[in-house]
């Protein structure tokens, strides 16, 4: 029985250690076939990507060591052309993907390390005075981390002209979360000059780069509107909804049965599928390849949501905590389990991501938190239908959502708050629930005007955790109009809820009393409770819930 790679993604590790490997080596060949100069591939964290780097790594790199061997036993080797070219290329492999700091000084710091061991791998090209004396003295400044910041955006170019004069080959680049720096400056106020470093430092290395064999490139974001591949006009990019590469990031459906296979695990493949898979790249279905092989390596314990504790989740809940009263009205559709139609954004500018609903619903497409259902072309625009993954990306969403109430109020108050409302207690519930209006509106830093984004997060609340025993419905046809919130029980012996709320409108001088009975009679005139009735739910609590910015009135309509 072979072992499963846990976090292992060297590829040389995994076929020397006699580690268990699901065949990518055909994604070589679609590389070499690829008539693009510079190849941007941009796919969800834990999805492969770096595996993938280091297989192209080994297969591309001239060594002393014969790394051939590590493709005999794979489908690339029935390539007689594609194999011919192994070893061949002097190779720059950088990876980004621990260039994540609190601070532009950090960030640069740490590419200085980066780039300083770069240059040491390469370090014979210092011998024989291969170089000349400019040459030299630039290399072993950043050796020394010496060199400043002008001198580090133009290191991968001169390194690639120092391999081919020493060569006498072109070389290949690869990359590896090329944009995890990126996130990190969004995310921690040095976005535009982490932006200004990877421009020159890109631009500089494959732009007209005479030098260069081929380039490769990952990350979670293609960003291409900030000028980082401005005038590269050899560039590729091939985005999860493309064709290409499909199948070369995370495992279809066939692997997947044959790795459970393989380890005899008595399986149900449709919870396999409901828990893991879900994904759909290109025209593929694929699977989480993380959350996949620690199923397998851990399956006597269930199921578990694997892919959540293998990075933060901080920039997720970043959108989804200030995004408007809209984006929870769209959260709330997913996390029921229907769909949501936005035109999608594959060229997201990270720092506008969170200025409409389309760049944050984008941004969590190409992040792996949605799944395009259907899509459609208008007028140069792509029409997309979202839903949710899977059983465990729901768990994230689900986690973000309660991590809300958290931030505001302790989880025994929240219990308590629910408790009361569903039992009928209507003044504990009134009582705590104003607590949480007052810290959330801070929580949420809403202004008077969007205080309607607490009263959303709370409907979210009560859908996640209300969900085992009730049935909580928002905005829907009951009657002869709208109910804001219904809270229906599954035991139908239980009490029913109608919640209408109403925000206190000031220019028309309308007092936190005037609305609130304003909510109480339009649940009554427009008979909200019908639904209730209409599910043989006969007790029924009907509540009018007004508010005006920290104010909140909560009343009764009095029961027949």
């Amino acid at each position: 029985m072979k072992k499963i790679p846990i976090g292992i993604s060297d590829f040389k590790t995994i076929i020397d250690e006699n580690y268990y490997y699901i065949d990518k080596s055909l994604f070589i060949k679609e590389i070499i076939d690829d008539g693009a100069k510079v190849i941007l591939l941009p796919r969800p964290r834990r999805f492969g990507k770096t595996l993938n780097m280091s297989m192209l790594r080994y297969f591309y790199e001239k060594t002393e060591e014969n790394n051939g061997k590590l493709f005999e036993a794979l489908e690339i080797c029935k390539h007689e052309e594609i194999m011919s070219m192994q070893a061949k290329y002097p190779v720059i492999y950088l990876t980004f993907k621990d260039e994540k700091y609190s601070t532009w000084e950090d960030c640069r710091n740490g590419i200085q390390i980066l780039i300083s061991n770069l240059y040491r791998e390469h370090e014979y090209l210092l011998k024989d005075d291969f170089l000349d004396e400019y040459q030299r003295k630039n290399y072993i400044n950043v050796i020394s981390k010496e060199a400043n910041i002008v001198e580090l955006s133009k290191s991968l170019s001169e390194l690639c002209h120092y391999l081919y004069k020493y060569h006498k080959t072109k070389a290949v680049i690869l990359i590896d979360e090329y944009d995890v720096p990126i996130q990190a400056g969004f995310l921690n106020n040095y976005y535009d000059k982490i932006i200004e470093f990877m421009r020159n430092f890109l631009s500089s290395g494959l732009k007209d780069n005479i030098y260069l064999e081929k380039a490769v490139l990952t990350g979670i974001l293609r960003v291409s509107k900030e000028s980082i591949f401005s005038g590269l006009n050899n560039l590729k990019v091939s985005t999860l909804m493309r064709d290409s590469y499909a199948s070369s990031f995370g495992f279809i459906d066939e692997e997947v049965i044959n790795i459970l296979k393989d380890f005899s695990i008595d399986y149900e493949i449709d919870e396999v599928r409901s828990w893991y898979n879900g994904y759909i790249f290109g025209s593929k279905i694929i699977y989480n390849p993380w959350s996949i092989i620690n199923y397998v390596d851990n399956y006597k314990d269930g199921f578990r949501p694997y892919w959540v504790n293998t990075s933060s989740n901080d920039l997720v809940k970043k959108l989804l905590t200030n995004g408007g009263e809209k984006i929870k009205q769209e959260l709330e559709s997913l996390v029921r389990g229907e769909e949501i139609v936005k035109v999608v954004n594959e060229d997201i500018v990270m720092n506008e991501i969170d200025k409409s609903t389309e760049n944050v619903w984008s941004f969590l497409l190409f992040s792996g938190y949605l799944k395009v259902v259907k899509q459609e072309l208008k007028n140069g625009r792509t029409y997309c239908n979202f839903k949710i993954p899977n059983l465990e990306v729901l768990y994230i969403y689900e986690e973000i959502i309660m991590s809300w109430f958290n931030e505001s109020i302790d989880s025994d108050k929240f219990n308590l708050m629910l408790q009361s409302l569903v039992t009928g207690d209507i003044k504990i519930f009134t009582k705590i629930f104003k607590s949480y209006v007052l810290n959330s509106l801070s929580y949420f830093d809403v202004s008077r005007n969007e205080s309607e984004k607490v009263y959303h997060a709370f409907v979210l609340g009560m859908l996640v955790a209300l969900s085992e025993n009730y049935e909580v419905k928002s905005n829907r046809e009951s009657g002869y109009g709208r109910y804001d919130v219904m809270i229906i029980p599954k035991d139908h012996n239980k009490l029913g809820i109608v919640i209408e709320f109403k925000k206190a409108d000031e220019d028309d001088k309308e007092t936190l009393e005037d609305a609130v009975e304003a909510a109480l009679k339009q649940i009554k005139d427009k008979k909200y409770s019908e639904e209730l009735k209409s599910r043989n739910v006969q007790n029924i609590i009907e509540l009018g819930i007004a508010f005006q910015g920290k104010e909140v009135m909560i009343k009764e309509l009095s029961r027949n």
